[in-house]
């Protein structure tokens, strides 16, 4: 008995009809057997979870720079929340879950350490440039598994370097995350803010309570139920206008007063001079990349490419010990 095959019909015999089949997937970079057991989408999401670069996620920065308390969101804690999110969405809409999943889990393995700043820093020295989606992509493609990538399928790979406001995923298991992202960011991040003192609950614009609710919960609520309403038995996933408009301007509130606040983000400035000086560092010293780093330029990848990918799949605290090591003296010893 092929157990694959019997999960594979029964996506045919329960899943909406506008939903991502196992079975139809547009294939993997390269050819390979088919596991008995797991149809495609879960073994993406097997191999992402089960990745470097996914476990390193728990050392990097949401959106406080090393936060004191325990309860503070890591780009990890935010990809469960956003694969939570985008899975109860396609569970309602009785679309692929396991292709849900693998694009949330995966949508930001080429975060950087220190969130955006790090991003931002990367995006201004590299000639190739840095967007983290893009560099998600380069990251299950080619840098895990010592240059051999995760070789994952198509819909994953579109989805997780479609993830962003600008993206337009080519299926709707990969427009679930791109708005389950946004969700998971502003309701999170609210939180957080919340938690740090920067925000009261009652700071939030009254027109938009009135929209979606008063209390992080509650809009949390109101933004999953308004996507299924509103996606139900159609070929699109969409929010209602006014829902759609309150978010944008929650969002717009979060970058007034949480994402460009001096308070919160008053120390990205120096993470973004740390990772531009450990750039530039280690397009000096090349020879103290890793090996596996090394061999990829050995094959003709640009040293400016390939040092980026270094410096930006650091931890926070990886990359913080490195300044430490490279600049600051230590005491002497005899």
């Amino acid at each position: 008995m092929n157990i694959r095959e019997n999960l594979e019909q029964r996506e045919v015999e329960y899943l909406s009809p506008y939903a991502t089949l196992s079975r139809n997937s547009c294939g993997r970079l390269r050819k390979e057997e088919q596991c008995d057991i797991r149809p495609v989408f879960q073994r993406d999401r097997d191999r992402i979870i089960h990745s470097k670069s996914f476990r390193r996620l728990k050392d990097k920065t949401q959106v406080f720079l090393s936060p004191m308390g325990d309860h503070y969101r890591t780009r990890l804690t935010h990809t469960l929340e956003v694969s939570q999110t985008a899975r109860t969405i396609a569970r309602a809409l009785q679309l692929n879950e396991e292709l849900v999943e693998a694009i949330a889990l995966g949508h930001d393995l080429g975060h950087t350490p220190f969130g955006h700043a790090g991003e931002r820093a990367l995006n201004r020295v590299c000639p190739y440039g840095f967007v983290h989606s893009q560099q998600s992509v380069r990251t299950v493609d080619l840098l895990e598994k010592d240059g051999q990538g995760l070789n994952l399928t198509f819909e994953v790979r579109d989805g997780i370097r479609n993830h962003q406001t600008e993206g337009h995923p080519m299926t709707l298991e990969g427009c679930v995350v791109r708005y389950s992202d946004k969700i998971a960011y502003i309701h999170h991040d609210m939180d957080d803010a919340v938690r740090a003192g920067i925000l009261k609950e009652s700071d939030v614009p009254k027109e938009i309570q009135a929209v979606i609710g008063s209390t992080t919960g509650k809009r949390l609520n109101s933004f999953i139920h308004d996507i299924v309403s509103n996606s139900w038995g159609k070929n699109k996933i969409a929010m209602s206008e006014p829902v759609e408009q309150a978010m944008q301007a929650l969002r717009r509130f979060m970058f007034e007063r949480v994402y460009e606040n001096p308070q919160a983000k008053g120390e990205e400035g120096k993470a973004e001079i740390l990772m531009e000086t450990l750039y530039d560092y280690y397009l000096h010293h090349l020879e103290l990349l890793p090996a596996d780093m090394l061999a990829l330029m050995d094959k003709g990848e640009p040293r400016e490419r390939i040092v980026c990918d270094y410096v930006g799949a650091m931890t926070d605290r990886f990359a913080i010990a490195k300044y430490e090591e490279i600049y600051i003296p230590k005491s002497w010893q005899y």
